[in-house]
């Protein structure tokens, strides 16, 4: 047990200083480089890497490296964009984020995998269940990996917080904030509050370094270990990449999966939507850059303890309830962003938004990853990779249309999509009701609780 926890504390502690460095430097993109929209295009190439790679490269690196290794090596890919931040430029940033994407579904699916195997190893030689000892390990670790957003923008908080005090910001550019910019990202938003180079360099040098220590932590302390049931499988099965990738699409055939398309999309889109335009647009627009940190890091506190509330409440409220939570929350939040002129003196309100966001979320992240395990039982891996599929697509997206549309057509695309994707999902619970004897859609969820953080 010593040996096998001593493994699952690696993994998570890697994790956690990789994604303190990752989840502060995404937050601050779209404010640090809003020249022609560089920070926005950098995150939706990003995500574009991140949907090709988990198509493809996942089971190659797996057979071929081994998890350790994929892990180490994915890692790595994460550096070299924290590097590429130090001379942001269209030719630094956006071939350091095809590296970062291409190394993201990798790394999750490489991590996701070494604590199958570990726990289930374990479960065979303490004559446990295995799925009991693999959900306790996946807690351990999501404890300790959740609190990377809360440490990341801190860190980011404290270190722009050095910033000279600016004078006040003029009365005819808090006009143009929130649901009313359409400066599109084009021209640098309240430059007069913009960071200087030496604290950028400060910032980047810790994340870096936080980051390099991720890989040699894992490079140094993590056993490698071996999946002794994949390997006689392997050998029957040589094209396990293209029966994964065929099974993904052949999945669609299912007309619960085609109705479920827009869940994780919509996903993708109000993550992006709060990650790019409300750290931009509100609060960097309106407060100043160093204060992205503090907001965002109510989004992760609430999102963080609400997914540990969520997952106990929906023994007794089924999830349908937490949909109709989440949707109702979100709802409001949209309607309010689209009528609300933010101005320095309603500091508060800065951090309302974020942590009711960051309340909704927790229900697509909890309950989207139980409803397909559920759904879709006998085919979970294609399920999933169906799943991370629509979610980066929806990223892609979200960050796409930032530098060409104003954030109230952005607010309103939120509002649309929401009102649809809680239609389409309604109706496959419909559907699971009246074609099974116990209303399983509205019962029990799914006891694997895997998250798909990029």
């Amino acid at each position: 047990m010593a040996g096998s926890m001593k493994n699952v504390l690696v993994v998570s502690f890697g994790f956690l200083l990789l994604f303190t460095a990752y989840g502060g430097l995404q937050s601050l993109q779209s404010s640090l480089y809003s020249e022609e929209g560089l920070g926005v295009t950098a995150l939706s190439t990003l995500y574009g890497g991140i949907l090709l790679s988990s198509m493809f490269l996942p089971p190659i690196l797996i057979k071929k490296l081994g998890c350790k290794w994929t892990i180490t090596i994915s890692m790595c890919c994460y550096v070299t964009f924290y590097l590429g931040n130090f001379y942001a430029s269209w030719y630094t940033l956006i071939p350091t984020s095809i590296l970062l994407g291409l190394g993201g579904a990798p790394l999750w699916s490489a991590q996701c995998t070494y604590l199958t195997i570990l726990g289930n190893k374990h479960a065979a030689k303490a004559g446990k269940l295995g799925k009991d000892v693999v959900s306790q390990y996946f807690g351990i670790f999501f404890l300790i990996f959740q609190s990377s957003g809360v440490w990341g923008n801190l860190i980011s908080s404290l270190v722009f917080g050095q910033t000279p005090t600016q004078e006040p910001i003029p009365e005819e550019q808090l006009m143009n904030c929130g649901a009313s910019d359409c400066l599109m990202a084009t021209t640098s938003t309240n430059s007069t509050q913009r960071p200087s180079k030496e604290l950028i360099y400060i910032l980047l040098g810790i994340y870096t370094g936080s980051g390099i220590l991720a890989v040699l932590l894992i490079a140094v302390f993590l056993e490698p270990i071996k999946d002794v049931q994949q390997e006689g499988k392997e050998e029957k099965k040589p094209q396990h990449m293209w029966s994964t990738l065929l099974a993904t699409f052949k999945l669609l055939k299912d007309k619960r999966l085609r109705l479920l398309i827009l869940l994780p999309m919509y996903s993708g889109l109000e993550q992006g939507f709060l990650a790019g335009e409300y750290t931009r647009s509100y609060t960097t627009c309106t407060l100043g850059i160093q204060f992205i940190g503090y907001v965002m890091i109510c989004f992760s506190a609430t999102n963080s303890l609400c997914s540990v509330l969520y997952g106990k409440l929906s023994q007794y409220t089924g999830r349908l309830a937490l949909y109709i939570l989440g949707a109702g929350i979100q709802l409001s939040c949209i309607i309010a962003l689209l009528l609300w002129k933010p101005h320095p003196s309603q500091l508060a309100v800065f951090f309302v938004f974020p942590a009711f966001w960051g309340m909704a979320d927790a229900v697509w992240q909890t309950q989207n990853n139980a409803l397909y395990g559920v759904l879709f039982e006998k085919n979970k891996e294609a399920a999933f990779a169906n799943y991370r599929l629509w979610e980066a697509l929806g990223f892609v997206v979200a960050f796409g249309y930032s530098t060409f549309l104003c954030v109230n057509v952005k607010l309103y695309i939120l509002l649309g999509v929401l009102i649809l994707t809680m239609t389409t999902y309604g109706t496959v619970e419909y559907i699971e009701s009246k074609n099974t004897a116990t209303p399983l859609a509205l019962g029990q969820p799914n006891q694997e609780h895997v998250q798909t953080n990029m």
